[in-house]
């Protein structure tokens, strides 16, 4: 490894020739942990490193990889490729296969003041880029990357982020150290998709009679863009869901109250109205207040001028620096809860680059404000929140209690293209991600045409599982496979991700499915998918052995749509063949012992979660329903 410097260079011409300033000195330190090799960028200069790139570490590299990067400003994707030169640059985690099929972690990380990145430079070395936003630094002593080698890629993730955390001391934890939130176990419901800018206190109430009438067991509501009073809404009129976004682009918070032409009776009386039908609310609001930040002069700026900052184009935004942005957000959210909300989503949150760039080090920013954010969530709300917009490394890193986060990009409604696209942005993105959260995938329509593909794959993910149905269009069918019949869905145990043979493959030009994995009460479950971007047919194989943390010798293999049972020791394979992008499968894994594996209910997908307990085989349910068993290598259904 070679590491190097860059000054930056307005002050280097300012001060002259590079030579009147001296050469950088540049040093590494490498130290091993528990399998896992850290290593530090030591960079002293007389001027300042430059705030966009001060300091790379050239690694060399060969192997196929999986890139997991920064595609927008607030939204990561995979890349897979062998050709290191086209590892795109904003790369927040990195897994490679190596020829003898072996695995290797490079996982850049956050410090207190410098972020790290990696990009490809040739086509045998991949560079890590340390910068920090700021123009004032002349110094680096920061932890650059960490990596690792070995057998299984989940646990060298997992291995590499917990060493990360531990050699930062910045007291954030692992995923597998933060409370789950009581809420969110249940199943929800978001105004986006149904009314987006429109929502409305009447179209809320009908939503929730509807949920009623039909005997859906939705638990929550959630008030999404934007129910708040805008000022700048009011007279205006659009054509499309473009013109749309201009306007909300456009316009800035005047109150934080709700809109008085859409909600006549104010926040307060609707949420009481909606908790009348027995619903919990909860409240979106991005971090900016609306999406042009906090009108000048308005009853909002009135409230939270003390916590705010001018940008350079003139939008009023929460100040990052830690006792503002608690008392912004403090401020705001016991309002609402005053109001009787229960929960928040906050959005907008990969705002470093916009809002505080030269401010502070991106570091000591991101911080900063997530600390008074996660704060003021944990004061008002016990941290019932939802992150979103926020999967740029240093908020990934800097959140230091809530559990939640959105690791895909919005869903689109009725768009079979897009849900290739989504399900290797959720899964992949949760390779990395799902050791700091639980993963929200994100709200979806039960009557759209990959209902079924889209319910399968919330049910595998481990999180939230809520969707956006315009009003009289919720199907209950769809959603009953995910829940009991008090709404609580039947959750597995951690965030899903690809299988290991998944993982360096794209699996819409691999010709194999796409295998998503997941353990829950002691038993594995898969779901497969056809992504094949010609919608060919594709085959592979799926096996116990391909689940983590699954523990047994030999396992009843259940097929949930074909109502079949194959018995398979721990690195037997069935061979599976998906014929087009409409054919899917669910398997559960269950250990097999004694000639005996409970299955559960076979009405739901994630059948191991419906058993409280096996005694004498006999199966105790947590709620009745149709269910079955195996015995002696035979199915049995229940009567």
């Amino acid at each position: 490894m070679k590491i190097y410097a860059k000054q930056y260079e307005k002050e280097k011409r300012s001060k002259g020739t590079f030579g009147n300033i001296g050469s950088p000195v540049c040093s590494m330190k490498i130290e091993e942990s528990n399998g896992v090799t850290l290593v530090y960028a030591n960079v002293v200069t007389q001027s300042s490193l430059d705030p966009d790139f001060g300091v790379g570490i050239d690694i060399p590299f060969k192997g196929r990889y999986m890139a997991d990067f920064r595609s927008s400003q607030f939204w990561c994707q995979p890349a897979f490729g062998s050709d290191p030169s086209k590892i795109p640059d904003q790369t927040q985690y990195l897994l490679y296969e190596k020829e003898d099929g072996s695995f290797g972690v490079i996982l850049p990380v956050v410090s207190d003041t410098y972020r790290c990145v990696l990009v490809g430079k040739n086509e045998s070395t991949l560079t890590a880029k340390l910068y920090s936003g700021y123009r004032k630094l002349c110094s680096c002593q920061a932890l650059a990357f960490v990596t690792a080698e070995g057998s299984d890629p989940h646990e060298l993730t997992e291995k590499c982020v917990t060493e990360a955390l531990k050699a930062l001391g910045s007291g954030i934890p692992h995923r597998k150290d933060r409370r789950y939130p009581e809420t969110f176990e249940y199943l929800g419901w978001c105004s986006w998709d149904a009314m987006q800018i429109r929502v409305n206190h009447d179209g809320l109430l009908e939503k929730c009679r509807e949920f009623k009438d039909k005997g859906i067991p939705v638990r929550w509501v959630l008030f999404d863009d934007m129910w708040a009073n805008v000022r700048d809404f009011h007279g205006h009129t659009y054509n499309s869901f473009s013109d749309m976004c201009r306007l909300m682009h456009s316009s800035a918070l005047y109150d934080y109250e709700a809109d008085p032409i859409r909600f006549p009776s104010g926040l307060a009386k609707c949420i009481e109205d909606i908790k009348k039908q027995g619903f919990m609310a909860g409240i979106w609001y991005p971090i900016t207040g609306y999406w042009r930040g906090i009108e000048k002069d308005s009853p909002a700026f009135d409230k939270l001028k003390n916590y705010l900052i001018e940008t350079d184009d003139g939008i009023f935004v929460p100040d990052f620096l830690r006792e503002k942005s608690f008392g912004y957000f403090h401020t705001i959210n016991s309002f609402l809860k005053k109001c009787g909300a229960d929960f928040i989503k906050i959005d907008n949150q990969s705002a470093y680059t916009r809002f505080y760039n030269d401010l502070a080090p991106i570091g000591e920013a991101a911080r900063s404000y997530h600390d008074g954010m996660e704060a003021a969530a944990g004061a008002v709300f016990d941290n019932a929140m939802i992150n979103c917009m926020g999967m740029s490394s240093e908020d990934m890193w800097n959140r230091s209690a809530s559990a939640i986060s959105r690791c895909s990009n919005d869903f689109q409604p009725e768009n079979r293209p897009w849900f290739a696209s989504h399900m290797l942005q959720c899964a992949y993105n949760s390779m990395i991600q799902g050791q700091f959260y639980w993963c929200d995938w994100d709200m979806w329509w039960t009557d759209d045409g990959q209902a079924l593909k889209n319910s399968l794959a919330r049910a595998v993910s481990g999180g939230p599982i809520y969707v956006s149905d315009q009003i009289g269009r919720s199907h209950a069918r769809i959603l009953e496979p995910l829940a009991l019949s008090n709404g609580k869905i039947l959750r597995c145990d951690r965030p899903a991700t690809p299988t290991a043979d998944c993982l360096c493959s794209d699996p819409t030009a691999s010709g194999k499915p796409m295998k998503i994995q997941n353990i829950c009460n002691g038993s594995g479950v898969m779901v497969l998918y056809n992504l094949d971007a010609q919608n060919n047919t594709v085959s592979g194989e799926i096996s116990p052995s391909q689940i983590p943390e699954l523990e047994g010798e030999e396992f009843a293999v259940y097929s949930h749509f074909d109502k079949t049972v194959k018995i398979l020791k721990r690195n037997e394979k069935l061979s599976i063949t998906l014929t087009d992008n409409d054919d899917l499968a669910l398997y559960v894994f269950l250990p097999y012992e004694n000639g005996f594996a409970a299955i559960g209910r076979t009405d739901k997908f994630i059948s191991p979660a419906t058993v409280a307990s096996v005694h004498d085989e006999k199966i105790i349910l947590k709620e009745d329903g149709p269910y079955a068993f195996v015995k002696d290598g035979k199915l049995v259904f229940s009567e």
